[in-house]
């Protein structure tokens, strides 16, 4: 179950509630679902009861009782928790996180796109700075992913090393006349949503453009070639001074950015190995540690298991490409791709099978999540404009 999904199931307990008279509220048009603070527990948290108090005339604390018993009984709905002043917190079912890894395998690097296109048109402008243009270029493919249609320009042309280096392209310069030879194209979906773009301005032609304007690199990035001088300018939130340092070139752990492509590079190495002892992937639960396994086979009356710290990270990823989206800040996605590599590294070595040991469920169930968690890498790395690659 995506927090997408989940959000859709906090919306029709409300409803549910309403049309039994236990609540007189209006439904809102969305429930906003995220991992739980502190204090709280469970899979992910959710404030709506928060938000329905003062509306429905009912302590929030009340309001979270009347959704619990509506929104435990959910599909994929393992227990609901209410803690502090009404926060709910929802703890997935085992097969609800089998289904997420489903979903990502079935969906692969596309895992967290909107489903098609939608009717926001999104114009982007720039100056001629190279933090500028590349956050831009950023922005652009993340909001593209999430449907919408976008016209980017910049205020002056680009120098040809950074569309040749850090592969940076613009629709427009200056104030609006099209450059010959330009596009906006991003993958399979760039001829489209420039298309689409184009239709847009020629109905909005003085929509305001959205300004973006991070802090300036301190220095020219392109001796770090493309995909380590992307990362230096993308990784920092858009109001912190970029290091653009050879740091990002190490292959060493402190390097966030080897982190997540190595992480990739060793979930692609695991398939390839499990094929040559002759197993593959099989989605299926997943112990969250060695020890909760053991307790789980040794206990006389054990408790469900937990989902994966894993599988927690890879079912925000749509919430975090659409906030990246929405806040035009390419820096969340950046930050939450360290976030799942360094939840699958531990898995990785538990994946395959040791010495004598035959292929099991747990071991094509694991590989399962570690290709999931390869797939939400390579995904969010193309969108930042960087590579994957297969070997380090």
């Amino acid at each position: 179950m995506t927090p997408v999904e989940l959000s859709r199931s906090v919306l029709c307990a409300v409803r549910r509630a309403v049309d039994e008279g236990e609540l007189a509220v209006a439904v809102p048009e969305r429930a906003v679902v995220t991992v739980p603070g502190p204090g709280g527990c469970g899979d992910y948290a959710t404030n709506i009861a928060l938000q329905l108090a003062r509306p429905a005339g009912q302590p929030a604390l009340r309001v979270a009782e009347i959704l619990r018993s509506h929104l435990a009984g959910a599909d994929g709905v393992a227990d609901v928790v209410v803690t502090g002043p009404g926060f709910l917190n929802i703890r997935l079912g085992g097969t609800a996180s089998v289904a997420l890894i489903e979903e990502i395998l079935r969906r692969g690097a596309r895992y967290g796109y909107a489903n098609g296109p939608s009717a926001d048109f999104v114009p982007l402008s720039c100056p001629r700075e190279v933090r500028a243009v590349v956050v831009m270029d950023a922005v652009a493919r993340i909001l593209r992913s999430q449907g919408a249609a976008v016209r980017t320009r910049c205020e002056a042309g680009l120098p040809q090393e950074w569309v040749d280096i850090l592969g940076v392209r613009v629709d427009t310069v200056g104030g609006g006349s099209s450059r010959p030879g330009e596009s906006n194209a991003v993958g399979r979906q760039g001829d489209e949503t420039g298309a689409r773009a184009t239709r847009h301005r020629s109905v909005a032609p003085n929509l305001p453009h959205y300004a973006v304007r991070p802090v300036p690199a301190p220095l020219d990035p392109l001796f770090l070639g493309r995909d380590a001088a992307r990362w230096a300018l993308l990784h920092p939130a858009e109001h912190d001074r970029p290091r653009v340092t050879d740091e990002h070139l190490v292959q060493r752990e402190s390097n966030p950015l080897f982190r997540v492509r190595y992480a990739y590079a060793r979930t692609r190495a695991l398939t390839r190995n499990a094929a040559d002892l002759g197993f593959s992937a099989e989605p299926g639960p997943v112990e969250p540690s060695t020890g909760q396994f053991t307790d789980q086979l040794t206990s006389q009356s054990p408790a469900p298991l937990t989902p994966h710290p894993l599988q927690t990270a890879l079912a925000d990823h749509p919430r975090v490409l659409a906030q990246a989206a929405a806040h035009r800040a390419p820096d969340r996605l950046a930050r939450h791709l360290v976030a799942v590599a360094d939840a699958v590294l531990p898995l990785l070595a538990v994946v395959l099978p040791r010495g004598a040991e035959k292929p099991s469920a747990a071991h094509r169930a694991r590989l399962a999540l570690a290709e999931a968690a390869g797939a939400v890498l390579a995904g969010g790395l193309s969108l930042l404009g960087i590579d994957a690659p297969e070997h380090l």
